[in-house]
């Protein structure tokens, strides 16, 4: 399964039936498991830990060191979940201090020519598609969407089963469940279809699309519409989860801009 024109560290730690295409390099500190396959011409260097199941394409370095001047060395980490597919000439950094590590979930989609930057923590089932840019500190839900050729500011906060629209640069957080488009970003709806597709019900649905309709059409500020669904709406998980993410932002989240050449009509 090793092919003999790799170059594998005696250290590293495969297991039995990993498969490694020729021309590949994989240094010391790392750790590869069960049923993973790697393809040619990829560098996977020292700090990686891959789950099982996962596939990494041609030309994909993993566990670079953190491009962070602030970097001293320590041993930090790039971690992918299992069952996650890694695509040609994607980029993930391990972590610093700060985190300590560069984490990757499972089921997770990485297309082609994306950067994964230090301290990056991506939840579950989430896809970046082509060219799709993380800086450092990002913080990305589960399920969520990065179209392709998107730049996501350092610490920015991005909630669960989002979708960022194609070339969107965002620098503000993205509270869950919501699309965002266009540029500059603003509000786009909820993303109905993507909660329908993963088992959401209409009434659930519905309920969420209530909940921003406070926080962006009610012409309350931020504190008060939050305040206003707290008293008003009946807690739910969703519910609960859309406060407390948009309590805990720091820089702010993501506005509705509205004029007459860029109207977004809410569903």
């Amino acid at each position: 399964m090793i092919h003999p024109h790799t170059y594998i560290h005696p250290e590293a730690k495969l297991a039995d039936n990993v498969k490694v295409d020729p021309f590949t390099v994989i240094h010391a500190n790392v750790e590869v498991g069960e049923g993973t396959w790697i393809g040619s011409n990829v560098t996977i260097m020292d700090g990686a830990r891959i789950g099982k199941n996962c596939r990494v394409f041609p030309g994909a370095v993993i566990s670079a060191i953190p491009q962070d001047l602030k970097f001293a060395g320590e041993n930090t980490t790039a971690e992918i979940g299992d069952n996650t597919t890694i695509r040609e000439f994607v980029t993930i950094n391990r972590g610093t201090k700060d985190r300590w590590k560069t984490q990757v979930g499972n089921n997770c989609l990485i297309m082609a020519y994306s950067h994964v930057a230090h301290d990056c923590l991506i939840g579950n089932n989430c896809i970046l598609s082509n060219n799709a840019q993380l800086a450092g500190h990002v913080i990305l839900g589960d399920c969520a969407i990065i179209a392709g050729m998107s730049a996501v500011q350092q610490f920015s906060k991005i909630g669960a089963h989002t979708y960022i629209g194609g070339g969107s640069l965002v620098n503000k957080d993205i509270p869950p469940y919501i699309k965002v488009v266009r540029q500059p970003i603003t509000y786009g709806g909820v993303n109905s279809l993507g909660l329908k597709r993963r088992g959401f019900s209409n009434e659930k649905v519905n309920e969420i699309i209530d909940i921003y309709r406070t926080i962006y059409n009610s012409g309350f500020n931020t504190t008060q519409a939050l305040d206003y669904i707290e008293e008003n709406f009946h807690a739910s998980d969703e519910r609960d989860e859309i406060i407390s993410f948009i309590r805990a932002s720091e820089r702010g989240i993501v506005k509705r801009i509205n004029n007459k050449d860029s109207e977004i009509v809410e569903e």
